[in-house]
């Protein structure tokens, strides 16, 4: 003698999926991506070689302080505290600050640079960014918007740079 009563359930019959059984051509058959790795990195052009570099990231809700050395991209999207020193580009997000030294290829700032940037080939000024600093670069590009104070000197070659020449004046004077 049971105490419970045992529910069964009526059983549902599993209904037959149709399948295509016309025969296909091959040229019908959708194409599967093909990926090669064949292809070498010097056969890349060089903003592809660019993306493809390494790039480390500070997250907007992030707030660091200390140093940054290396030799990748450095995306800092949070606030950073110190000096930025990397071989690779650097960009500032809007909404980012960064308070510091920065020396790298290029710079693009688009959220808040306070320190100045030295060494530069490339500098991009975006709509959204401010700079409080002096600048040394190769180029300079600024957006309709931007904001800066601070020394300019871009365009320049090592030897034509005026503090080199201002260097010379004061090693020869008594």
């Amino acid at each position: 003698m049971a105490i419970w009563k045992e529910q069964t359930s009526p059983r549902k019959e599993a209904t037959p999926v149709p399948q295509d059984t016309s025969p296909r051509r091959e040229e019908e058959r959708p194409a599967a991506p093909s990926y090669s790795s064949s292809v070498s990195s010097h056969d890349l052009p060089a903003r592809v070689k660019e993306r493809e570099s390494k790039e480390s990231l500070i997250a907007s809700d992030l707030t660091i302080e200390g140093k940054i050395e290396g030799s990748g991209h450095v995306r800092l999207a949070g606030r950073f505290k110190g000096d930025v020193s990397v071989d690779g580009d650097l960009t500032i997000d809007p909404g980012a600050k960064v308070t510091g030294g920065v020396r790298a290829r290029a710079v693009i700032i688009g959220g808040e640079l306070e320190g100045n940037i030295e060494g530069a080939q490339r500098v991009e000024l975006l709509e959204t960014g401010v700079l409080n600093g002096d600048l040394k670069a190769g180029s300079l590009t600024v957006a309709a918007g931007s904001r800066m104070r601070g020394q300019v000197a871009f365009g320049w070659e090592a030897e034509q740079q005026p503090e080199s020449r201002i260097k010379m004046v004061t090693d020869s004077a008594p």
